[in-house]
């Protein structure tokens, strides 16, 4: 029987959609924000500086929602999830692991890593465990690990993008994994969600439409850049952390590089170039994915959240409509 998302968690959701986690961009107001609007909020851990600060927020998470809760019990409250690095040399690792059977978020999502250990924790409270993965090497290893979901990266993602068609990526997956899929990668409008959904995925995964969120911890120039790009503004690069990133164009000849001119970051000393030009990646070199382009404004989150319910609404509508047309067919 094919593993879902739990009846409990559908029940608060509006939409079968995450907030994706963004470093430097999703703090507590943005993750509190989307949970109140039903929509899974998450965060990166490395976002909460020092540990104290991480502890911090996921106590006050835990508490503000649970407020929430009990102030309006027919309000739909979405869960909340941390994400966090599980590669053996991340210094907090293991800080971050007693944190979470200090808290016990609903749901971690894991990258960079092994989630065995993740998964023997937060299994052991009823939580679940999503690992984010970019090929399919990845993805079966996260799958033989445990996991409950399986976050498919794929080509046209904000941030460190995988290579592959998302729906292919769908397709491929669905060969060997029954449990939850989660589709990222250039989905910006109610209608992606849809059609994520209608390729295989239970859940879309939505970075870049939430950096223009008033509520994230985005500056207003990095929205404002965000709104007026599009895709041809989207830059694929390794230049600045060693593997593939989706950055924005704009960003990088702000901070006074040549887009057309950029090394990998193995090949060149990072370090000495950022001394010189005082620019660091992700503070002055700013990410988006290809959904870019159907991002017209800075808006709250709940605004954000009501326009992608209209749309994914209006979208399923309309699928009923054609899908009533092909029923109709005569067999041939």
């Amino acid at each position: 029987m094919r593993k879902s998302i739990p009846d409990s968690w559908w029940n608060q959701m509006k939409l079968p959609a995450i907030s994706a986690p963004m470093f430097l961009v999703s703090g507590t107001e943005l993750v509190k924000n989307c949970c109140l609007n039903g929509v899974i909020g998450s965060f990166p851990a490395p976002n909460a500086r020092p540990i104290e600060i991480l502890d911090q927020w996921m106590g006050q998470l835990n508490a503000e929602l649970a407020e929430a809760r009990a102030l309006e019990p027919n309000r739909k409250i979405a869960p909340w999830a941390m994400n966090m690095v599980v590669h053996s040399s991340y210094g907090r690792l293991q800080e971050e692991l007693e944190l979470i059977k200090k808290h016990q978020p609903q749901l971690v999502i894991t990258s960079l890593g092994s989630p065995k250990l993740v998964v023997d924790i937060v299994h052991e409270y009823g939580g679940l465990v999503f690992s984010d993965v970019s090929d399919l090497k990845f993805a079966k290893k996260a799958a033989e690990a445990g996991v409950d979901g399986l976050i498919l990266v794929s080509s046209g993602a904000g941030g460190h993008a995988g290579q592959i068609n998302n729906f292919a990526f769908v397709d491929m997956v669905r060969n060997f994994w029954d449990g939850i899929v989660v589709l990222a990668g250039s989905i910006s409008t109610g209608k992606g969600i849809l059609a994520a959904q209608a390729a295989g995925a239970d859940l879309a995964y939505m970075g870049t439409r939430f950096i223009v969120a008033t509520e994230s911890m985005a500056n207003n120039e990095y929205r404002e850049m965000l709104v007026e790009s599009t895709q041809e503004d989207i830059l694929l690069t390794d230049a600045f952390s060693g593997v593939m990133c989706n950055m924005l164009v704009p960003s990088i000849k702000k901070a006074g590089l040549n887009p057309d001119t950029l090394v990998k970051k193995a090949q060149v000393n990072f370090d000495s170039m950022q001394r010189e030009t005082n620019v660091k990646a992700w503070r002055d070199i700013w990410s988006a994915g290809h959904g870019v382009g159907a991002i017209n404004k800075i808006e709250s989150v709940s605004e954000i959240i009501n326009s992608l319910e209209s749309e994914y609404k209006e979208a399923l509508q309309t699928l009923n409509r054609n899908a009533g047309k092909f029923s109709s067919l005569p067999c041939q």
